[in-house]
């Protein structure tokens, strides 16, 4: 049977050569081909492949970086590029690397290492354009290219890790002197309004005092048939009679604590 038959899997193709010169390029299926005059030269899988490179070179501030790239790539899906992938590429691995590394080193060197990450998605798409172009030649499609890393020495890590903590310790000190400013300008505001009640509830208590003495006055005149400067007068001796008299009451106070602890220390 395999004298007579040719099978081939899904997103696979076959080359059939007649005596060592191409034929065709068949397909998923089961197909006829001429005993001992034709055979299967290769099978190409039509499935997407991945390359992962890691390539160094310096950006134009001088610092050695080491760029790591994928690239997606798959045989074209026509005859021709089928043909062309078999007889004009021996390795599409080493082609594919040449002309990434032409890319990445032609294009990183003009930008400098903040601009080099900034800049990666416009580098990955270089790389794809530029391989694309020059693989289309050869029956290869690029699916895809990606930047998946642009890494520094450790050097330069170190360096730039110091400088983030740096800024994020700037930013904590400006952040925590605003919050102190802002501590101090509540607490001088709550002063200032605790001294403006406080203002308020004295000027209240002088006005309650002179309003109670004007009654008292005036109710004491009436009573007792005199003139108000006499009552007043009278109001006055009562106040410093009470006040005497609070000043005895706590000094008889004060006094008998003081006994006290000699009366039970001898006791």
């Amino acid at each position: 049977m395999p004298l007579f038959f040719i099978t081939v899997e899904q997103q696979e193709r076959a080359i059939v050569e007649r005596f060592g010169k191409f034929v065709r390029v068949v397909g998923p299926g089961l197909h006829r081909k001429t005993p001992f005059a034709e055979r299967v030269a290769d099978r190409l899988s039509l499935q997407v492949e991945q390359l992962n490179l890691e390539i160094e070179t310096k950006t134009k501030d001088n610092v050695f970086v080491h760029v790591k790239i994928s690239i997606q790539y798959k045989v074209g899906d026509t005859d021709e590029q089928v043909m062309n992938a078999c007889y004009k590429l021996d390795s599409p691995e080493v082609q594919i690397e040449s002309y990434a590394f032409d890319v990445v080193r032609s294009h990183v060197p003009s930008l400098g290492l903040d601009e080099a990450y900034e800049d990666a998605d416009s580098m990955a798409q270089h790389i794809k354009d530029r391989l694309s172009e020059q693989m289309a030649e050869y029956g290869y499609q690029i699916v895809k290219a990606l930047v998946t890393n642009i890494e520094p020495g450790p050097k330069v890590k170190e360096a730039m890790d110091n400088i983030n903590a740096a800024r994020r310790n700037q930013e904590a000190a400006i952040a925590q002197g605003e919050a102190d400013k802002t501590l101090r300008v509540k607490k001088a505001e709550a002063e200032k309004e605790s001294m403006r009640l406080q203002g308020e509830g004295v000027a209240e208590q002088r006005k309650a005092i002179t309003e109670g003495l004007k009654v008292s006055v005036d109710q004491l005149a009436e009573a007792a048939g005199v003139a108000p400067k006499e009552a007043m007068a009278l109001v006055a001796l009562t106040q410093y009679m009470d006040m005497l008299r609070d000043g005895l009451l706590t000094g008889e106070l004060s006094a008998q604590a003081a006994k006290e602890p000699h009366t039970n220390a001898s006791g």
